[in-house]
């Protein structure tokens, strides 16, 4: 196959940082390419280079062999790059035919011509399976339809080189299937994929080639099927990495989270929660599998004092928690990881010292009368960026500045230095490469360890597998199932998400 990029020598650096160090890279044409490395590794920095997000600061880049300059996003949509970025570039309120066209519009006369660029579209989704309603409002469709939309607005831009951008992080296993078989269509057509991904599995399945990344730097390029899930971990992040968390032999303590009959409505005000109940007791971590919307959220919400209930109760170590504040579950005992750390975990223009001491910004040792100390929030900020491996310039940059794998660091070293009763973790690893993955993992065992109680809401069933004590299966708002760790497999826990009997 002939060479369709080449980026040669690039060099890129942010204040503190070189995100890219002199990266040689060539992509052929009609492979899927897979970027691999750990968060901060480079990746996006050096694919937003290519989409012309970026400019880089040393280095050329060739399209079909011949030299091109970017000045913004435009140029590379010109030439038939196209990105689909990890957090979607759409607006909720608009249909999906109003975001597919968006900026690139066609006219009859003085009026947009809706129903020529309907057809197209049309045509365009049918001919790569991935029909959709074009009516419909962005708002009220699937996180997986949603992704549909970002890609075929590159197609009706006619792009040839497609990059998807950690595409899977916020998928379904089912919508992640949906998503390989797109994938799988387009490189058969005779697209050029470029996916950016730190999941091992995910490599394994689709991918024809590995390129992998190390503090800003190629370390290896190989084909996929002459390697390993190991070999790669290993080439990521320069060590051999357990893919087994042990598990500490601690004996179950006094009933901390007693949920019983609760039901809520979601944000749309329709029944999320239908009679749920549950409990956790110290030093137990209880994992809750199940397909994405069948309540999840809206149990997180529930349990740190972000979503009413209407009837049912919650004692947290027996206090009746029923509709109170989020900082009253705050001050008794509850940490919360929340799934969205843009939305809820995080304030992105805000400084990372600011962020690290969230919750308790009002409390000893980092008020004094009605200030804040500064020093003792910075010198906080510097012990947790050590201890948790948080990759920055510094305690001053803005959260925002931060990869995604190290904002959800910054949170999880929060929450756990709350020193809770409880810790409600919702997808705890979502947007971690394996490294990163493997030391959260020994974090939650550490609360284990030290008699913490453990709700664990995750979409990753290995997640739930590996380190639950015990399972519960929500389907449909309800807990249908309940097993000890080791009692059931993947491929059961599976059928019973869907609504299946074991």
């Amino acid at each position: 196959m002939a060479v369709i990029i080449k980026m040669e020598n690039i060099i890129k650096s942010f204040p503190g940082v070189l995100a890219n160090n002199n990266i040689t890279l060539e992509i052929e044409e009609g492979e899927i390419l897979c970027l691999l490395g750990e968060n901060g590794a480079g990746k996006s920095t050096l694919m937003n280079i290519l989409y012309g997000l970026y400019c880089h600061d040393q280095g050329n880049i060739y399209i079909k062999g011949e030299k091109v300059e970017f000045s913004g996003p435009g140029d590379a949509i010109d030439r038939g790059i196209g990105m689909v970025h990890q957090h979607f570039m759409l607006v909720p309120v608009f249909t999906v035919l109003e975001n597919l066209i968006l900026g690139s519009e066609l006219v009859k006369g003085l009026s947009l011509d809706l129903l020529r660029s309907k057809k197209e579209l049309e045509e365009i989704s049918s001919r790569y399976g991935m029909e959709m309603n074009l009516d419909a409002y962005v708002r009220d469709i699937s996180v997986g339809m949603q992704q549909r939309v970002e890609i075929l607005k590159l197609l009706y831009r006619g792009a040839d080189i497609m990059i998807f951008d950690e595409p899977t992080a916020i998928l379904t296993p089912q919508e992640i299937n949906e998503l390989y078989k797109i994938m799988e269509s387009l490189r058969k057509k005779g697209k050029t994929i470029i996916f950016i991904t730190h999941k091992l599995k995910e490599v394994m399945e689709i991918s024809d080639r590995v390129v992998v990344l190390r503090d800003g730097k190629v370390i290896e390029a190989v084909e996929t099927k002459t390697t390993n899930v190991k070999e790669l971990a290993q080439m990521m992040v320069g060590r051999e990495v357990l893919f087994k968390t042990e598990k500490p032999d601690t004996k179950t303590g006094r009933e901390i989270l007693h949920v019983d009959n609760i039901y809520a409505l979601n944000k749309r005000r329709l029944p999320a929660l239908k009679g749920l109940s549950l409990n956790v007791s110290a030093g137990e971590v209880v994992g809750v599998a199940g397909i994405d919307g069948n309540g999840q959220t809206e149990l997180v919400e529930v349990l740190t004092g972000l979503r009413k209930i209407g009837s049912g109760s919650i004692l947290i170590d027996g206090i009746n928690m029923e509709n109170r504040k989020s900082g009253e579950f705050l001050d008794a005992g509850t940490a919360h990881i929340p799934e969205d750390r843009l939305l809820r975990g995080l304030i992105l223009d805000f400084p990372l010292y600011e962020n690290l001491i969230l919750g308790y910004e009002d409390k000893k040792p980092f008020a004094k009368g009605i200030f804040l100390d500064f020093n003792a929030a910075r010198d906080w900020a510097k012990k947790l960026i050590d201890k948790f491996d948080i990759r920055t310039a510094g305690v001053n940059v803005n959260a925002g500045t931060l990869s995604g794998g190290n904002q959800q660091k910054a949170v999880i070293a929060r929450e756990l230095q709350r020193n809770p009763k409880i810790l409600i973790a919702s997808q705890p690893t979502r947007g971690l490469d394996v490294g990163a993955i493997e030391f959260v993992h020994e974090k939650i065992m550490d609360a284990k360890k030290d008699n913490r109680a453990i709700l664990l809401v995750s979409l990753e069933l290995s997640e739930i597998m590996n380190l639950s004590d015990r399972i519960l299966v929500i389907y449909e708002g309800k807990i249908i199932a309940e097993f000890k760790g080791g009692e059931v497999t993947e491929a059961e826990i599976g059928l019973m998400m869907a609504g299946g009997h074991r």
